[in-house]
C-alpha cells in the first residue's frame, strides 16, 4: 500500500488547513488509519486516529477540539481538518495505515506510512 499525503502549507496562527491522504488500494478501507507529526529535533508523535468504519476516533490532548479526522472508504482517503492552528503545530505530518481495524496511539500498530507533508504555522 502506498500513501500519498497532500494539503500542507504555510498558514498564519489561527488559520486552518485540511490534509488528505489517499491509499493506493482498498486494503486501507478495512484498516484503521492515523496521523502523526514530527517537528525538527523532536520524535514523531501521535496526532489522531480513526477506525475502519470511521465511528471511533482518538485525539492527542494537544489537538483535541481543534483537529478533526475523517475518512471516505470509497475514495481510500483519510482527512485531517486542522483549525485554530498554533505555531507549535508546525511539523511534517504523516499518515499511516494500521495493521488492524482500529488504530490508536501506538506506532507499532501501523504498517504503512506516507511520505509526509509539511505544515508551517507562523506567529
Amino acid at each position: 500500500v502506498q500513501l500519498q499525503a497532500s494539503g500542507g502549507g504555510l498558514v498564519q496562527a489561527g488559520g486552518s488547513l485540511r490534509l488528505s491522504c489517499t491509499a493506493s488500494r482498498r486494503t486501507s478501507s478495512n484498516n484503521g488509519m492515523g496521523w502523526f507529526r514530527q517537528a525538527p529535533g523532536k520524535e514523531r508523535e501521535f496526532v489522531t486516529s480513526i477506525n475502519w468504519r470511521g465511528d471511533s476516533k482518538v485525539y492527542a490532548d494537544n489537538v483535541q477540539g481543534r483537529f478533526t479526522i475523517s475518512r471516505d472508504n470509497a475514495k481510500n482517503t483519510v482527512y485531517l481538518q486542522m483549525n485554530s492552528l498554533k505555531p507549535e503545530d508546525t511539523a511534517v505530518y504523516y499518515c499511516a495505515v494500521s495493521l488492524f481495524s482500529y488504530a490508536g496511539r501506538d506506532r507499532a500498530n501501523y504498517r504503512y506510512w506516507g511520505q509526509g507533508t509539511q505544515v508551517t504555522v507562523s506567529s
